[in-house]
């Protein structure tokens, strides 16, 4: 196994939790490809093992702080404690994450299943050194029926590896149809968004389904997710969306649990929003879950902004009583700048309003503590005081 020295403030970072070394604190690179690779400190002490990425920014993630083999065995290990973590989580559906990287011991993997299919992504030179080992050890533990590598995203162009998708084992349909609490809905493993679906808000959507009733308003609905859950408690749900495409998805969903009450309007939510309060509408409960507004942090200003306005006309649209649940997927909006836009939003919206709980990731993608970039998803459940 080849060796990588690193820099004191990259031994630092380990030892303070964060699993990963940048680039410029390898003082000297391995010279093999890209693969596991001892590290050492600057003087020489052993530090741990890791995935080492050559074209990467993120040069090293560390995978074991012991003096041991990274084969299949160890890869079965990984496995088989992600697979025990989700049986202790008991998830009340047949779609949801097995493995979420860092947080299973398993960096830049993920691994979801989708009833009897797993998608994979292996999102690192490093990590796709092994894929042969970390498919046989999915097969063992879980023998799906088909698993599928959803290796399309940009984040493996700067990794320089191929973007594909690609049939790894048995066959995945390029539809299924999955269970989540009480609702149903269907996922294109092959070409839907991430895996197939945003798990991520699995928790989130149950939630928003016990607080619906009267009438509910979906934002940025996209296959309607949210709007499912909505539907069983509220008379009427409105799902609103700019793409007429994943709208039509959204009215299959729904046709296929028998929901006739959920309506799907084509429309900018923002514009949406302005008109539903100059009409002078109303709802029981509104769900904002809009896409990630700031990818980069010079453009958080702005991003804070938007996230206010559609915050600030979903409040003014609410009944007395009725309630907000409302999201960002903006890493570099954190939760003390999220909880400050909603403040600001409540101000303005000229009514008082309750803070009735945090939300965040659904508890199959765990956070750690150590890795802030882990606790992406900031949400919250607002109120309308009567």
């Amino acid at each position: 196994m080849e060796t990588a020295r690193v820099s004191r403030r990259g031994g630092d970072r380990w030892a303070q939790g964060h699993p990963w070394i940048y680039r410029s604190d390898v003082t000297r690179p391995p010279a093999g490809p890209a693969g596991a690779v001892r590290v050492v400190a600057e003087g020489g002490a052993f530090l741990g093992i890791a995935l080492w990425s050559p074209a990467s920014t993120i040069s090293l993630r560390l995978l074991t702080r012991e003096e041991r083999e990274i084969d299949f065995g160890f890869w079965r290990e990984r496995v088989d404690a992600a697979a025990r973590f989700r049986e202790s989580l008991a998830p009340d559906a047949t779609a949801y994450r097995l493995m979420h990287g860092e947080a299973d011991g398993a960096p830049s993997l993920v691994v979801d299943r989708y009833g009897e299919h797993l998608v994979v992504q292996l999102l690192s030179a490093g990590l796709e050194a092994f894929r042969g080992e970390i498919v046989s050890a999915l097969q063992e533990r879980f023998q799906p029926a088909g698993m599928l590598a959803r290796n399309d995203v940009p984040v493996r162009s700067h990794e320089q590896l191929d973007r594909s998708v690609e049939l790894l084992a048995g066959s995945v349909p390029e539809e299924l149809e999955v269970r989540e609490g009480r609702v149903r809905y269907r996922v294109a493993p092959w070409t839907g968004q991430k895996t197939g679906a945003f798990l991520d808000q699995r928790e989130n959507r149950g939630r928003a389904g016990e607080l619906s009733r009267g009438r509910a308003l979906d934002c940025f609905s996209y296959h309607g997710s949210f709007a499912l859950h909505l539907a069983t408690g509220a008379a009427e749900v409105v799902a609103v969306d700019s793409s007429a495409p994943a709208l039509a998805r959204a009215s299959e969903n729904a046709a296929l649990n028998g929901f006739e009450h959920v309506r799907a309007v084509e429309a900018n939510v923002f514009d949406f929003l302005r008109a539903q309060e100059s009409a002078g509408e109303r709802y029981d409960i509104v769900v904002l879950d809009p896409p990630a507004f700031s990818k980069r942090r010079d453009a958080l200003p702005q991003a804070l902004r938007a996230y206010k306005e559609v915050n600030l006309r979903a409040l003014r649209l609410l009944t007395p009583g009725g309630h907000l649940c409302t999201f960002s997927c903006s890493f570099h909006v954190d939760t003390a700048s999220f909880r400050e836009m909603l403040r600001s939003a409540a101000v303005d919206s000229g009514r008082p309003v309750r803070w009735i709980e945090a939300r965040g990731q659904s508890a199959d993608h765990p956070e750690l503590l150590q890795i802030p970039e882990s606790g992406y998803l900031k949400g919250a459940v607002l109120q309308a005081m009567p």
